[in-house]
């Protein structure tokens, strides 16, 4: 590779303040147009659309009744427990029930602002949330995801992200996988036909509804075969959803899946064992 001459050398000295302040115009103009556009149209709360200071997020009010998931925990589900077991400490619903998949974990239980900001990404296209919720998700999952190789998400039939325009989960898990340096496919893990919403369905309702509703497709086998998997989806209710999800990752070679969501449905206190 040719190298400059000290006239070259010279020319770029004198443009680098030139380069220099444009970049600074640049970035002052930029900031500009954003407190413009803030003032014009100010960030609003998540939960409760007040408006907020700083971009996308929830006020101070709601941020403290948000009822974040914490330690200790059922190793299995993520459940919270009334006392510290101990290293390892399963829930009885894991004991009773194993689930397929290794380990659960989300941010908040699905009540009050975590509830709010879910149906304010879902259902009245916030998409602005999801940075903030993402990176929440990543700090919660780091620990039961130091193992994984590749994020997927839940995934919606075609019908249903027509009709809505996106999935809420596949812009959650771009979001982790950026955050955890892992690479992210939308697209390997397919649901393969259309199911009813699970709102309002019991537990036993819910596992029918999505039995064999997912499936790896033949172009995706390569991405999961061998790995371990994060799967990301927006909420846990009774894990109906996840485990079906992993059945499937599994059978297409999955070495072993953990679930990572925002709002897991928490019915009071879990005794540990």
């Amino acid at each position: 590779m040719a190298l400059l001459g000290r006239e070259d050398s010279g020319e770029l000295d004198r443009a680098a303040p030139s380069f220099a302040w444009r970049a600074a115009r640049i970035g002052t103009l930029r900031r500009a147009f954003a407190a413009s556009l803030d003032f014009l149209l100010p960030p609003r709360c998540g939960a409760c659309a007040e408006p907020v200071a700083g971009g996308a997020g929830l006020c101070a009010e709601c941020w403290a009744r948000v009822e974040f998931i914490g330690p200790p925990l059922c190793d299995r589900l993520g459940l919270p427990l009334p006392y510290d077991a101990g290293p390892g400490a399963l829930s009885p619903q894991a004991l009773q029930n194993p689930p397929a998949f290794d380990r659960a974990r989300g941010v908040a239980a699905y009540r009050g602002p975590a509830r709010a900001l879910v149906h304010a990404l879902k259902f009245h296209d916030r998409l602005e949330l999801v940075d903030m919720m993402a990176g929440m998700m990543a700090r919660t999952g780091a620990q039961v995801a130091a193992g994984s190789e590749i994020v997927v998400p839940v995934p919606l039939h075609r019908r249903r992200l027509l009709g809505r325009r996106f999935n809420q989960s596949a812009l959650l898990a771009a979001g982790i996988a950026r955050r955890m340096n892992l690479p992210h496919d939308a697209m390997a893990l397919q649901r393969i036909r259309p199911t009813r919403q699970q709102l309002g369905l019991d537990a036993a309702e819910r596992r029918r509804n999505v039995a064999r509703a997912f499936a790896v497709a033949p172009s995706g086998t390569a991405a999961i075969a061998g790995r371990r998997v994060l799967l990301v989806d927006d909420v846990f209710t009774t894990g109906a959803t996840v485990e079906a999800c992993t059945k499937a990752l599994r059978k297409a070679g999955a070495t072993g899946v953990d679930v990572l969501v925002f709002a897991m449905v928490v019915r009071g206190e879990t005794a540990a064992i």
